[in-house]
């Protein structure tokens, strides 16, 4: 019994002393934390400080014109330190004299809350004592710059305790034009195009400064003493031309929409110097929509009759044959090696020259052609066509670029049938970029261009560095030359051609290819019925200034799928776009005065309710024809007529004889990216009304005065 006593007292005796020093701890947190913890904090704040970079502001990057094309812009994380020097001087009389007025201007500016509710907040960051009070995030630059002006704020940051944390955002100003070549910085992610290609010269040299760690994790600055500033990154001027981009990116935007297609892309490059001066890339969405979603210009593809350029030229070289010629087409169907040659488009021809049979953009004149120049040597048509730097990357200063493949003898995946397939573009894989490069090499009278993007760069204004062009090689002696050239010119002009009917009007002379290939679709191969047109070119033929390259992915069982149908008009409309580029505009529309009897016509266009508020106001009799929100005015049996102007939100809407409000209003309604030349009224606009319109497109409109 006493064994039992003595055990019991020892355990009570135990849970005693831990409960006291149970006690004891719960009282000594509780001591620290609410009379102390003032103390304390101050200690850390005091007593965590690192040295951490500060970002430099990225450079900008621009077209050859002087367009912004990706540059950055300020964003403010503002905080308030309430132990400023002035916010505690004189008990706080600073910050209680300002208090009201600041709330209010607050309220004014960010209209997110009322003032009362800003009064509230401040008041009690106010009597919390907060060192880095968080107030407002992401304040636009134009907002930073009202806000400096308000109560209080505007004695500077030690008086009024306010701090402002710069965080720059990444911007492509045209959104949708080049995007995917100009690519986008975001933070912790990827970068893309030339954003990632030339990182190192627009990020510039990070800075450092002083900071001091606080409750939270956050970063308050010390002393503006221990700062380094960083030095901003470089401005990148690039070969890229906003007209040419904008006028490529719109051919081929309206195409790939009117034909529901499912990607594709169009190049421009000048033709003495090798600039890229247009990159579009157009890609299906889920939703139906085109986005530039990825660089396919880059992307190696079968090429179709675009590369029977190569083989003809490997042919006339080798003096095989020549223009004249005579090769048997079979009506279209050739057996070779247990396969067939088909001819895509049905001609009928059987003996007819090597030159006709290139404007027929016959496949088995070619393979036959081919097959009885190298059958034998096989290496020796491999070897031009790797001449022609057609098996490896073109070398242009953008990341991304995929490596080319021409298959070789002896390999694994050569055959009986691959040299004649190969002659007509199958069984080979290369770039539009790859393309666009041969084509423009035989409008430079046979010299081969390196394609680039990056023209000059510059520091606060002044060139540190100009990229020039870059010569290659020749390609071929100027007999070929002038064979080739004739053969692609007589493609859009001799009637008869692939490409005859299309630009059988064209005021200028054009030099061309169409190609048509029915191309893979992963596991459905062949037999999804998917056809790749394209159309590669220059012009003016006579003087070339532009090569062009268009390649568009259609989708299965299209209706329209030649490429003389599909890429060949988003060719011409570039084409006679830039043509004409800097030709003088006539004036549309001639505007005279109202009088009734006057013989000289006139034409107004704007809101309907405007128009007519004017008419009253001035006390014309009109007659009232028009049924929609805009409207037109004219004479009609001499009389002040209106009508109606349609409005349909996914097509472009004519906007000749609109003032700039109006403009302005209908464009970005329907999301398009508004570029102004001039005063007065809409005499031009580059988008053709009618045409099928995109959010993020880029329209220029030319205004001019009455």
């Amino acid at each position: 019994m006493e064994i039992k006593k003595d055990i019991l007292w020892r355990v009570y005796l135990c849970f005693l002393v831990i409960a006291v020093i149970g006690a004891f701890v719960i009282g000594k947190a509780f001591y620290i934390q609410q009379v102390q913890g003032a103390y304390w904090r101050s200690m850390s704040d005091s007593m965590h400080t690192r040295i951490e970079e500060v970002d430099a502001e990225r450079g900008t990057i621009y077209s050859e014109d002087g367009q912004m094309l990706s540059t950055s812009i300020p964003q403010f994380d503002v905080y308030v330190d309430f132990k400023a020097d002035g916010l505690v001087l004189n008990n706080g009389k600073v910050f209680k004299d300002n208090v009201d007025s600041l709330s209010i201007c607050l309220a004014g500016l960010f209209k997110d809350r009322s003032a009362s509710e800003y009064e509230s907040l401040l008041n009690k960051g106010y009597k919390k004592g907060d060192r880095y009070f968080f107030l407002k995030k992401k304040v636009s630059f134009d907002q930073y710059q009202q806000m400096k002006q308000f109560p209080l704020v505007r004695l500077g940051k030690n008086k009024s305790g306010f701090i402002a944390e710069v965080q720059n955002i990444r911007l492509n100003p045209y959104q949708l034009l080049a995007f995917r070549t100009i690519g986008l910085e975001r933070q912790n992610a990827q970068k893309v195009g030339l954003e990632q290609t030339y990182d190192t010269l627009l990020k510039g040299t990070a800075g450092k400064r002083l900071v001091r760690y606080i409750s939270g994790g956050v970063a308050v600055p010390v002393n503006e003493a221990y700062d380094i500033d960083p030095k901003n990154g470089k401005d990148i001027i690039t070969t890229l031309d906003s007209r040419i981009q904008e006028i490529t990116e719109n051919a081929l935007m309206k195409m790939m929409i009117s034909n529901e297609a499912e990607h594709g892309c169009a190049i421009v490059m000048e033709v003495k110097t090798g600039k890229i001066k247009a990159i579009a890339n157009l890609g299906r969405q889920p939703n139906g929509a085109y986005w530039e979603d990825f660089n396919y210009a880059m992307t190696p593809t079968e090429p179709g009759s675009t590369f029977k350029l190569a083989t003809l030229i490997s042919i006339l070289e080798d003096k095989k044959f020549n223009l004249s010629s005579i090769v048997n087409l079979e009506g279209g169907v050739w057996q070779i090696n247990g396969r067939t040659v088909y001819d895509s488009e049905k001609h009928g021809q059987t003996n007819v020259p090597v030159k006709r049979a290139f404007e027929l953009s016959s496949n088995v004149g070619m393979a036959k052609l081919t097959y009885a120049s190298y059958a034998n040597n096989p290496s020796q048509f491999v070897n031009h066509l790797k001449a022609l730097h057609l098996d490896s990357t073109t070398g242009i200063d953008l990341y991304g670029e995929r490596p080319p493949f021409i298959d070789h003898p002896g390999s694994k995946y050569w055959s009986a049938t691959t040299l004649p397939w190969m002659a007509f573009g199958y069984n080979v894989l290369v770039t539009p970029l790859h393309t666009c490069m041969l084509y423009n090499a035989v409008a430079n009278n046979g010299i081969m261009m390196k394609p680039y993007l990056l023209d000059e760069v510059k520091q606060n204004g002044n060139i540190i560095s100009e990229k020039q062009p870059s010569t290659i090689e020749k390609i071929c002696d100027s007999a070929t030359l002038a064979q080739v050239r004739e053969c692609l010119i007589g493609v859009c002009r001799d009637p008869g051609s692939t490409a005859y009917k299309l630009f059988q009007t064209t005021a200028y002379p054009v030099a061309g290819k169409t190609g048509t290939a029915l191309v893979a679709d992963g596991k459905n191969g062949y037999g999804a019925g998917i056809y790749q047109s394209s159309f590669a070119g220059f012009f003016p033929a006579d003087n070339p200034q532009y090569t062009c390259v268009v390649v568009i992915k259609n989708k299965p069982h299209a209706v329209l799928f030649y490429g003389a149908s599909v890429a060949g008009p988003v060719f011409k409309e570039i084409a006679d776009r830039l043509v004409t580029l800097n030709a003088p505009l006539p004036d549309s529309v001639r505007y005279a005065s109202m009088k009734a009897n006057d013989s000289a016509g006139y034409s107004y266009a704007g809101f309907n309710s405007d128009i007519k508020s004017i008419l009253s106001t001035i006390h014309i009799t009109y007659k009232d024809s028009a049924k929609t929100q805009l409207a037109k005015m004219n004479k009609q049996s001499n009389q002040p007529t209106l009508t109606s102007i349609a409005i349909n939100k996914n097509a472009m809407p004519a906007l000749n004889g609109l003032g700039l409000k109006d403009a302005l209003f209908l464009c970005e309604n329907a999301g398009l990216v508004v570029k102004v030349n001039g005063v007065g009224k809409v005499i031009n606009q580059s988008i053709i009304a009618g045409s099928p319109i995109a959010k993020g497109q880029l329209i220029n409109l030319k205004l001019k005065t009455d």
